[in-house]
């Protein structure tokens, strides 16, 4: 519970103001879940249990939903941004992509060297070169404590736009190596040759990964 509604409520209702989002799903494998969606009157698709990600969960539910382009947003974003949502849909529709995603800024010295916090180089076209829980790219001769003085570091948001062929492809990709070391799946379809796209945002993602979390939240909402 945040604020007096459980936290998927409010991730459906930041994506229920998306202008661009034609149809919301939440895709579960626990019935108290598919409960409480149905509670607020919103739409639930159960899925198999035995989904590692996301990306997986959606794979199995695509065959239940008709659309060219999917959105997947984390259920414990709670102040996940509408707008965000609209520009990924926006890009696959008019650039296109087949994959695409979000970063922004690192700014402390802290998250750059955290293995939780994942980085993402990108290239001149806002294409991802590389994923990685390391601080990239590395300053060979600087100190730690002076990269973030000397280069642009970005963090990798949890949210991706696919076009439907794009997961189709996706589905039969077998685990790369780079994957496996990193235990980043996207690294699976950069090391397949698929091109990912990586907008820019200001936008600081808040994910609710532990109980302390829920009090940030609340402060930021009022």
């Amino acid at each position: 519970m945040i604020a007096g509604k459980p936290m998927i409520q409010h991730v459906w209702e930041q994506c229920q103001k998306s202008k661009r989002a034609d149809q919301i799903f939440v895709l579960t494998d626990h019935e108290d879940i598919e409960e409480t969606v149905e509670s607020f009157g919103g739409r639930s698709i159960m899925t198999s249990p035995m989904h590692p990600t996301g990306t997986d969960r959606i794979l199995e539910a695509i065959e239940h939903i008709d659309a060219d382009y999917f959105i997947n947003v984390q259920g414990d974003e709670p102040l996940i941004d509408p707008h965000l949502i609209d520009q990924l849909i926006q890009r696959l529709a008019t650039n296109k992509v087949a994959i695409v995603t979000a970063c922004n800024s690192i700014n402390h010295i802290e998250d750059l060297l955290s293995y939780h916090v994942v980085k993402v180089v990108r290239g001149q076209q806002d294409r991802a070169l590389y994923f990685s829980r390391q601080a990239i790219p590395a300053f060979r001769d600087l100190p730690y404590k002076e990269w973030l003085d000397n280069g642009a570091y970005f963090k990798h948001l949890g949210i991706y736009g696919f076009t439907k062929n794009a997961l189709k492809l996706i589905k039969k990709l077998p685990k790369g190596k780079l994957e496996m070391a990193e235990s980043l799946e996207q690294l699976r379809w950069l090391e397949a040759g698929m091109n990912i796209d990586c907008l820019y945002t200001e936008y600081q993602s808040i994910g609710v990964d532990l109980p302390e979390d829920i009090r940030k939240v609340e402060n930021l909402m009022g």
